[in-house]
């Protein structure tokens, strides 16, 4: 297999040795499916939840607030797109930290990707059972949340081909109810007219504020999170790594423009100002319901509240493949018990089925907790990020430092990881203080790990 470059691909005949002491993944995945499985993960309509929040913060400049955050995201994507040539592995930032910064570091990248990818499917699946609960009333919510690991665990042991498709599915019934959404709401202003200047999405409905605009961005950039997941299927692509590459960056280019549209349209249908909303917190939660139900009708309402319920759970389903996958990886390389190595017939049965127990437990503590989703949330993301400092370091090590790649391009291999890192710190300084505890003690645990874990093998 040849890179993009025509030379044989880095990294390709190491991951190959590198199934010796564990399982081998199948390859059955297109261009289409690691698009799917990242929109899924990201989740077409993410914004719905955070607009009220994103709106109040930025003074009515929500729109504005996505572009930003894409362009933000972009940094991150170009780092994946890099790496992902060199070391083409399940283990994603596991993996490529392990070529630019060496073993160490490489394993304290993984370990705190996993706190984000075991704990992010099980808010997913809380938000799909909030939203069946609110459908249906007479069921607890910890029941629809539980339902909702299982169904979804079943397609991931199914095997990762049988869960796209049905993903696809899923998939398409989310950007048609958008496509519902944009074409109701388009409808409605050219009708009846905007409740706000038309231009106060980008400028905001008061005065402008970079500064709050910037805070606001700090919150966006987590609806993001997820298309990273992409690059955790490097090994069940057909194809090559540069396919890895593309969809990495057309998935986040997609998810940007979906947002910017949909925050767009509906900050014009809200019937209160940015003001109000920031001095009504409990109001910016259901903020870009009560825009839709004041402007077009409750039944637009609940016809995205169905589809923000079957979507959570298979955004879920997308983190949880992903999750297994980077056990999977992490235990191939002895980082890990090495049990979560075994495949059978190509899926990675035994990580998935500890990342699904995982996702159960924290699903349903926190389904039967009054604040449950608001602890969960509070550490989520610091993982995520932390993982992706250290996957801009490493692309930094592996081209600049170690020359892996030849003469580095100083844009791509050193302007831009830098910039990416930079910002990522920023937003991880705007974390709350319990996400930051959280994070500095699996931190601390990782390095304890790493400490008593034997040395991988050498490469």
């Amino acid at each position: 297999m040849t890179s993009a470059g025509g030379g044989r691909e880095p990294g390709r005949a190491a991951g190959a040795a590198e199934t010796a002491h564990g399982g081998q993944l199948r390859r059955t995945l297109g261009f289409r499916d690691l698009v799917v499985y990242g929109l899924l993960f990201i989740a077409p309509m993410a914004p719905v939840g955070v607009f009220g929040t994103l709106d109040a913060k930025s003074h009515g400049a929500v729109a504005l607030v996505y572009v930003v955050a894409t362009i933000a995201m972009a940094f991150t994507a170009v780092s994946y797109a890099q790496m992902v040539r060199v070391a083409p592995l399940a283990g994603s930032v596991f993996a490529y930290a392990r070529k630019g910064l060496g073993e160490g570091a490489g394993f304290i990248a993984g370990w705190m990707a996993l706190l984000d990818y075991l704990l992010i499917p099980a808010v997913a699946y809380l938000f799909s059972g909030i939203a069946m609960e609110a459908l249906v009333p007479g069921v607890d919510r910890w029941i629809w949340t539980g339902i909702a690991v299982v169904v979804t665990t079943l397609l991931n042991l199914w095997g990762v081909r049988a869960a796209a498709r049905v993903g696809f599915a899923v998939l398409l019934m989310e950007i048609v109810v958008l496509l519902v959404f944009v074409v109701t709401a388009v409808t409605v202003l050219v009708r009846e007219g905007a409740r706000r200047d038309w231009w106060s999405p980008f400028t905001g409905d008061t005065a402008f504020s970079a500064a709050a605009v910037l805070s606001a961005v700090s919150v966006a950039v987590l609806s993001y999170l997820g298309f990273d997941a992409i690059a955790s299927f490097a090994e069940e692509v057909t194809g090559g790594s540069a396919k890895v590459a593309r969809a990495v960056l057309f998935c986040l280019v997609l998810a940007g423009v979906l947002f910017i549209v949909q925050t767009y349209l509906a900050a014009l249908l809200q019937p209160v100002s940015s003001a109000e909303l920031a001095a009504a917190p409990e109001r910016q939660g259901s903020a870009f319901y009560d825009a839709v139900d004041a402007s077009v009708g409750s039944w637009l309402h609940d016809l995205i509240a169905v589809s923000k319920a079957i979507g959570a759970a298979f955004a879920a389903l997308a983190g949880q493949a992903a999750a297994g996958r980077l056990l999977f990886a992490m235990a191939r390389e002895r980082r890990l018990p090495g049990a979560l190595s075994r495949t059978d017939a190509g899926v990675p049965r035994v990580a998935l089925v500890l990342a699904a127990a995982v996702n159960l437990v924290a699903a349903v503590w926190a389904a039967r907790r009054a604040d449950g989703l608001d602890h969960l949330v509070s550490v989520v993301d610091i993982g995520a990020l932390t993982a992706f400092v250290l996957l801009h370091a490493s692309v930094v090590g592996w081209f600049v430092v170690r020359r892996g790649g030849g003469k580095p391009r100083w844009g791509v291999h050193l302007v831009v990881p830098v910039v990416g890192a930079v910002i990522l710190v920023v937003v991880m300084a705007e974390a709350s203080a319990t996400a930051q505890l959280v994070g500095a003690l699996w931190f601390a645990v990782g390095l304890v790990s790493l400490a008593l874990r034997p040395r991988s093998r050498t490469r």
